[in-house]
């Protein structure tokens, strides 16, 4: 995925924290400016062969060694107090065995994404599954015990945060502010029907490559 119009935001966001963290970018094969993007903000570079956030992000997870592992999208920056945020739920012991994940908020005014964002809230509070542009805060133990990301082409995110189940989920009090181009580019009705049409698929037995035949990215 090219995400040089957006990485540096997000890496930005990251190095401005006081937590030490060591950052790896996945790159799935972009043809842009991701890769110099992410190695003048010092971040690592991992080049995954086969494209798709499930290799990824496992890609990801098992470049580090460090206790707490913090998914992101490329298009999604944390929002003010997010560090702080983090440094509160990683120093609980009783949090080893939960995973954190922060309210999302687009990058427009636009009401209808308000709308969106408040249906995602409804969602993670009833079904506890939010989704992989909200972040992912988890330990490394939790992470491994569970077997990880599963080289999925979609919805890696949803079967991930079932394993990890609704119980362990915690809403963090902090934003994912990520990139509305897609919702603009389908429409602020469109997109989320397609989405709830795509996660129906999934739970009635759709395999996730017969999903992305039919609706991709």
């Amino acid at each position: 995925m090219n995400a040089g119009s957006t990485l540096a935001r997000t890496l930005d966001a990251l190095r401005d924290s006081d937590l030490g963290l060591r950052i790896t970018v996945c790159d799935g094969g972009s043809t842009d400016d991701t890769v110099a993007i992410a190695q003048q903000a010092g971040a690592t570079v991992v080049t995954v062969s086969t494209a798709g956030r499930g290799p990824q992000l496992a890609a990801g997870a098992t470049d580090g060694s460090a206790p707490w592992i913090l998914f992101l999208h490329a298009d999604t920056v944390l929002g003010t107090g997010w560090n702080a945020v983090v440094r509160s739920f990683t120093s609980r012991k009783t949090n080893a065995g939960r995973a954190g994940y922060f309210r999302l908020r687009f990058d427009t005014s636009d009401p209808r994404a308000r709308r969106v964002e408040r249906l995602a809230t409804l969602r993670c509070r009833l079904l506890g599954l939010p989704y992989g542009d909200q972040g992912l805060l988890i330990s490394r133990a939790l992470y491994e015990y569970l077997d990880g990301f599963k080289p999925l082409p979609l919805m890696e995110d949803v079967e991930f945060v079932r394993r990890i189940g609704a119980r362990n989920l915690v809403a963090l009090d902090a934003e994912a502010v990520t990139s509305a181009v897609r919702y603009e580019r389908d429409g602020w009705l469109r997109r989320p029907l397609r989405n709830l049409g795509c996660l129906s698929l999934y739970f009635l037995g759709m395999s996730p490559r017969t999903l992305q035949r039919l609706y991709g990215r």
